[in-house]
């Protein structure tokens, strides 16, 4: 499960967040959004659905290009975990 939430700038929404999720599901809950709000992002890097397709494409391509936002870059942590479990599902190279 993936939560998308704005974390408005507060330092301890992510572990808030964590804080709430039961034990067995930690690892595989993970945690994203806008360093501030939604609209920021949006000004920034366009419209929502340009920016779904590039955070994919980064996904795909393990890059981090809009990933690297300052807007975006303090879901690493989150972001790595991801990619871990779920690249090889969503992105799967044909044989």
């Amino acid at each position: 499960m993936v939560l998308l939430i704005d974390f408005d700038g507060e330092g301890t929404r992510l572990s808030d967040a964590q804080a709430c999720i039961p034990p067995a599901l930690k690892n595989r809950v993970f945690i994203i959004g806008a360093l501030t709000r939604p609209e920021g992002l949006r000004a920034q890097l366009g419209p929502y659905e340009t920016i779904g397709l590039a955070l994919a494409r980064d996904c795909r391509e393990n890059t981090n290009v809009t990933w690297g936002s300052d807007l975006l870059r303090h879901n690493e942590t989150e972001l790595r975990r991801l990619r871990q479990h779920v690249l090889p599902i969503l992105f799967a190279r044909p044989a």
